[in-house]
């Protein structure tokens, strides 16, 4: 079941090719600009390059969301742990769990003396800047991104507790997942939610011994149905925060506009003032147990910043 809320929005994420059929969006990766030269380089500094040039702002939205949903205890009493799916380099992992903002990690990893370092400099040096600034409140978060290199370098410098290069759209998740999964209390997607499916979601939420909450920022420019109704078969309401949106990153191209204003109208969006003025926009999908949409409305904890 989907429910319009009247309130707030999220964020989807970069695009990621291979798309497999019944994902969400089917086409997109052929529409939208690539970028899997950087999704899988040993450290970050090419994805932080790019994506500071583009303005991109999807993680800095999300922070405050996740931190939001952590604290209605849906992680509580150490049992619990986040998993984020195309986690990439841990960025999510790094807003949520440090006293970071995401200008900061630009700062960082674009800096003079990041630049001048091998991988496995930086790898330490990110260790130290990593622990001094964890939060005390920090939660268990592991992993899941089918780019093996990045995931290994959030799991070296500390940011996730658990790691898996894995893509569960084209092969079964290992036992490891499965059994990672059963502390698995919210799961966030903040990028690829359009080219993911019920084959990501089903074997993950089967294996949870808990309910699960599943917050994903979604690019407007295709559908959530088909994940919706995975989620649905578990469950789980799903309240799409509106009509507010966030800004995702700008166009890379008159084409990349072009798309996603026609993507945007086809999918019964209005892209004026939002895609038309340049950005691609998200919007936040916030799937739980019915109970749970009534202790904890959707208004208070998906709004702007």
């Amino acid at each position: 079941m989907t429910v319009q809320a009247s309130d707030p929005a999220g964020n989807d994420h970069e695009e990621r090719a291979g798309a497999e059929p019944g994902s969400a969006v089917t086409g997109a990766q052929e529409s939208m600009t690539p970028f899997d030269e950087i999704y899988d380089r040993p450290d970050p500094r090419a994805f932080f390059r790019a994506f500071q040039q583009l303005g991109y702002r999807t993680p800095h939205h999300a922070q405050q969301i996740h931190r939001r949903l952590i604290a209605t205890g849906v992680c509580a009493a150490g049992a619990g742990a986040v998993l984020d799916i195309c986690c990439s380099y841990g960025i999510n992992a790094a807003l949520l769990n440090y006293d970071l903002t995401l200008d900061d990690l630009y700062d960082h990893y674009t800096s003079p003396r990041a630049s001048a370092m091998t991988t496995s400099e930086l790898a330490f040096w990110d260790r130290d800047f990593y622990r001094s600034r964890r939060r005390p409140d920090a939660v268990p978060v592991f992993g899941l991104d089918a780019a093996p290199n990045a995931v290994a370098y959030a799991r070296r410098v500390g940011l996730l507790d658990e790691a898996f290069g894995e893509n569960l759209e084209v092969a079964p998740p290992s036992a490891a997942l499965l059994r990672a999964a059963r502390r698995v209390r919210l799961i966030t997607v903040t990028g690829g939610a359009s080219f993911l499916s019920s084959r990501t979601f089903r074997p993950l939420l089967e294996s949870a011994e808990a309910p699960v909450w599943v917050a994903a920022l979604v690019l407007r420019t295709g559908s959530y149905q088909p994940i919706t109704e995975c989620l649905d078969s578990f469950g789980l309401v799903t309240e799409k925060a509106a009509p507010h949106t966030f800004v995702q990153r700008r166009f890379t191209s008159p084409e990349e506009r072009q798309f996603a204003i026609e993507s945007v109208a086809a999918a019964g969006e209005d892209p004026r003032g939002k895609e038309t003025d340049g950005h691609f926009h998200t919007a936040c999908q916030l799937s739980r147990p019915a109970q749970d949409t009534v202790s904890h409305p959707l208004t208070g904890l998906v709004h702007p910043a």
